[in-house]
């Protein structure tokens, strides 16, 4: 049976994207390692596929990067090892020079365009650094492939490679998922926003809104870089009572929570053209959830929604402008958009996507 070795810098357990593509490895009869890091809050993982935690001794900044990609270049060259996947550009050096050494197959995976990410817009040395180690690399690449249309256009036009796209569409649920909430919701709307809680989410933004939205909650479900600073606001505006906050949970716990909600969230702000090509996966875990969606006026979520009509795209981003909007959507229902988001989460689904996955692993060279 080959052996296809998978890296990640984070810790495995909420990447629905790197699970997804295991799991259709998997399925394909390869054996899979996915190699990641332990944090302290790490969740227990159990998988179909074999997976590999480092414990670091740094996890922030340019010491972690190192020692993390000095551990995963050391692990992959006493590993057996037919095929490499690397996830992000975080990962890429070690996999290049082992599939070098080796001389393996070696497969990218950009799930992001990495050196327009926000957190590296005012830090030029670190961003020219990850550009270095891009352009040294990316056009030698064969095979590739990224989230959306416009970041795999973004490189091919670059570099002049050949990334295809594979979104990062859900499994097909049934929806039959017996959830609750770990507080009480009084019977109030619910507003949901999954994901990572970093720069650029419009979270701020947000819960400034929900002062001006009533007989809601503002559920946030997700943990990153700004979860302090958000923590902070809400009580700075005493919105305790109306925004609530859910550490990070396994995948098939959160979706038990997202049916439950009635109005999805993802209203990224246009910081480059990381958030600008932005398509995040949490756009279908909505849909797929059967829940109408609102989203920035940004390329790919506008045509998600613009094709299926499973929602809205923000007209105005300040606050009351943004309340108004949300507020009408509440009052509207789900069940305005229920035939669409039937219609589009029977499409929009792993099981179909794969199908990509599938050709470019059967046709590596």
């Amino acid at each position: 049976m080959k052996q296809v070795i998978v890296s990640v810098t984070n810790d495995i357990t909420t990447d629905q994207r790197v699970h997804k593509v295991c799991t259709s490895l998997t399925e394909m009869n390869f054996n899979v390692t996915v190699i990641g890091r332990k944090l302290k809050n790490s969740i227990p993982i159990n998988r179909k596929y074999s997976t590999l935690r480092f414990k670091l001794l740094f996890n922030k900044g340019v010491l972690f990067y190192a020692e993390y990609n000095l551990r995963l270049f050391l692990k992959l060259l006493f590993t057996k090892k037919d095929i490499l996947l690397a996830n992000d550009l975080d990962t890429l050096l070690p996999n290049y020079f082992a599939s070098k050494i080796f001389k393996t197959k070696l497969v990218y995976d950009s799930h992001e365009l990495f050196t327009e990410v926000p957190e590296l817009i005012d830090r030029t040395f670190v961003k020219n650094t990850w550009l270095r180690i891009e352009k040294f690399i990316v056009p030698k690449l064969k095979h590739n492939y990224t989230v959306c249309n416009s970041i795999a256009n973004y490189y091919n036009s670059k570099y002049n490679t050949n990334f295809k796209t594979l979104r990062n569409l859900p499994f097909k649920t049934t929806n039959n998922l017996n959830g609750t909430f770990p507080f009480n919701t009084n019977n109030q709307k619910i507003i949901l926003y999954q994901g990572a809680l970093n720069k650029g989410r419009g979270l701020e933004l947000m819960i400034e809104t929900m002062k001006r939205i009533d007989n809601a909650i503002f559920v946030i479900i997700g943990s990153g870089d700004v979860e302090k600073q958000l923590v902070l606001q809400v009580k700075k505006l005493n919105l305790q009572e109306k925004v609530k906050f859910i550490s990070k949970i396994t995948p098939k716990a959160l979706q038990k929570l997202t049916p439950l909600a009635d109005l999805g969230l993802s209203i990224e702000e246009d910081l480059g053209l990381n958030y600008r090509f932005a398509l995040p996966n949490k756009v279908f875990d909505y849909i797929q959830a059967q829940v109408p969606i609102l989203v920035s006026d940004l390329i790919e979520m506008k045509q998600i929604v613009e094709q299926y009509n499973v929602g809205e795209i923000i007209l105005d981003r300040s606050p009351t402008a943004l309340a108004n909007q949300i507020t009408a959507m509440l009052q509207k229902g789900k069940s305005l958009y229920s035939k669409q988001l039937i219609k589009a989460s029977n499409e929009l689904i792993w099981e179909k996507e794969s199908k990509k996955l599938i050709e470019i692993i059967n046709n590596l060279e």
